[in-house]
């Protein structure tokens, strides 16, 4: 046949659809940019998909198996294209808490920024972010209505820039979890840590007397050391979570058969079942009870913690609230933030819709506040009440039919 009756297809731009009867390994034409077209819907879901997933995935559509790095970068490209550049992100953070801030003006932000290098030469009149605060004016306003604890973590983001997200919740009297402050930082350093707990002192922890329950890294308490007193008694008192207590002893000893104890330990509510506890680690031998007095007690057990703790031994209020927030560490700054602040007025919206439908139908108090009186209510249905001096709060309780009596002041 004459070649001026043939032609040839040189470029298409369309995607990649062509498969194979087997399995083969990594083609050069199935590059990077086609992947991240082909995994824009899945990393718009679940940015945190692991590139492992990714392999599987592109397998299965092309029956290629394809290279680790080369699934990295289209991941790369795909977060890219959904959330916008990496690069272009951290530009466009302060524009957007501008716009927060000049809408609610309540809302608190600040930045620290740090002068910017090319090798080792200073660019002159450029700097770059380098730590930034949010705490959202309805979580602000929230905490004053909760009660006086609040836990704090730590938790790693991922993508092309690294980073630390802090965070600090509390809790109201319903036993909702409330987000209260959050912060983006260089990493779980002794800086960092100071510069989130001071403006959390600053703006959000404003009254005395409130608990602060932490893990025992050593940047946490090196902050708190330099707070001034701001996070000292009588202040605030400083707590340490229990889980991660039990995990350092286990590090250091390798006795899973004593973790138990030792949280045991913690949740003794008296004194006289702290020394039961206590002893019974001691007979096991007195190198355990050595390392753990080297904790003040007042830091990890609910006998001695004067309330403070409000029942909290860990901090599993906040590590919730890193887990939900999971899939955003993945992300560029800029959509990170915004993830964070979209999921936080969804919470808020649910619970104003949740508190006005209980307060229409005629209850006074929260659900587990109601549930509790009628729990006492019923308790106290064998007990009988006399009043001596009310304005000095004497009264006498007698137990029936035990005959049991008490004065109460």
């Amino acid at each position: 046949m004459s070649r001026k009756y043939c032609w040839e297809i040189r470029m298409y731009n369309g995607s990649h659809t062509c498969t194979r009867a087997t399995i083969s390994h990594d083609h050069s034409k199935l590059d990077s940019n086609t992947i991240a077209e082909v995994i824009k819907p899945l990393v718009e879901v679940d940015p945190s998909i692991k590139v492992k997933s990714v392999i599987t995935e592109v397998k299965s559509k092309f029956n290629y198996t394809i290279s680790y790095q080369k699934v990295w970068l289209a991941k790369q490209k795909a977060v890219e294209s959904v959330f916008g550049g990496w690069e272009a992100s951290y530009e466009a953070l302060p524009i957007w808490f501008e716009a927060i801030c000049h809408k609610e003006p309540s809302t608190v932000v600040h930045f620290e920024t740090m002068p910017a290098y090319q090798g080792d030469d200073l660019v002159p009149n450029i700097r770059v972010l380098h730590r930034v605060f949010c705490s959202y004016y309805p979580c602000i306003k929230a905490f004053r209505h909760c009660k006086p604890i609040v836990q704090v973590d730590g938790t790693h983001l991922y993508g092309k820039y690294k980073g630390c997200l802090l965070v600090a919740v509390s809790q109201d009297g319903n036993n909702n979890i409330v987000p209260i402050a959050f912060a983006i930082v260089e990493g779980e350093t002794s800086k960092a840590w100071h510069f989130f707990l001071s403006n959390l002192r600053q703006h959000v922890v404003t009254h005395d007397g409130v608990g602060l329950i932490s893990d025992r890294h050593n940047s946490i308490r090196a902050a708190i050391a330099r707070s001034n007193g701001a996070w000292s008694p009588p202040r605030a008192f400083h707590m340490f979570c229990i889980r991660h207590i039990e995990s350092n002893f286990l590090r250091k000893f390798k006795a899973p058969y004593l973790q138990k104890l030792i949280v045991n330990i913690g949740y003794s509510r008296t004194v006289c079942e702290y020394k039961m506890r206590y002893q019974c680690l001691r007979e096991r031998g007195e190198a355990y009870t050595n390392w753990l007095d080297r904790i003040p007690c007042e830091k990890y057990a609910l006998a001695f913690d004067g309330g403070y703790r409000w029942g909290h031994m860990s901090t599993n209020l906040v590590e919730c609230i890193n887990s939900v927030l999971k899939g955003a560490r993945n992300l560029p700054v800029t959509a990170l933030v915004k993830a964070t602040f979209y999921r936080l007025n969804e919470l808020f919206t649910q619970k104003i819709a949740e508190a006005e439908a209980r307060i229409n139908t005629g209850h006074m108090f929260s659900e587990l506040v109601t549930s509790k009186l009628h729990a006492n209510q019923r308790a106290a249905g064998n007990i009988q009440v006399s009043c001596f001096d009310r304005q000095n709060e004497v009264f006498e309780v007698r137990e029936c039919p035990g005959g049991l009596e008490y004065v109460v002041d």
